[in-house]
């Protein structure tokens, strides 16, 4: 019992960890609004981009492992936002809340012992929550780190 309980410990913390590299608030704090929506030159997103893109599939991930009647968006336009550039000034603090909001959704769905880290979800192909938790962790861990790219390619990180 106490294994699952450090597993599940683990798995929490490992979403959004700034053990190894920056995390995810340390990316976006106090992130230039003027800069959100530019693309610097030799790099293919804005950091619009980027944290949209952490928020859709953060969203499908969560929502996948929780009901079975989730529809996830068509690859790749229904995980992307429609322009480099936010919507309106209120965009970029509701998408950075949002992913917060799906990163608590899913600790809660880990630590929920009553579900089976390893047994596959039932209205899925294979996929475990053990897996769900671990491709959150990668997935963000990749686009955490373009984003810190794209701020210290637009002279907005200080390391």
């Amino acid at each position: 019992m106490e294994h699952d309980k450090q597993l599940r410990e683990q798995l929490s913390k490992v979403m959004d960890w700034h053990e190894a590299h920056a995390d995810f608030s340390a990316a976006v704090a106090d992130f230039p609004a003027e800069l959100r929506g530019r693309v610097p030159e030799g790099l293919p997103y804005s950091a619009w981009q980027l944290l949209e893109h952490i928020r859709l599939a953060l969203w499908d991930i969560v929502e996948f492992s929780r009901d079975a009647r989730h529809k996830s968006p068509e690859w790749p336009e229904g995980y992307w936002p429609k322009t480099a550039v936010p919507p309106n000034t209120t965009a970029w603090d509701k998408s950075v809340k949002s992913i917060h909001q799906h990163l608590e959704e899913m600790r809660e769905l880990i630590g929920d012992r009553k579900r089976d880290l390893f047994a596959p979800i039932a209205h899925g192909s294979g996929q475990t929550l053990l897996r769900q938790a671990l491709l959150i962790a990668d997935h963000n861990a990749y686009h955490i780190g373009q984003l810190v790219l794209v701020r210290k390619a637009l002279g907005a990180w200080k390391a």
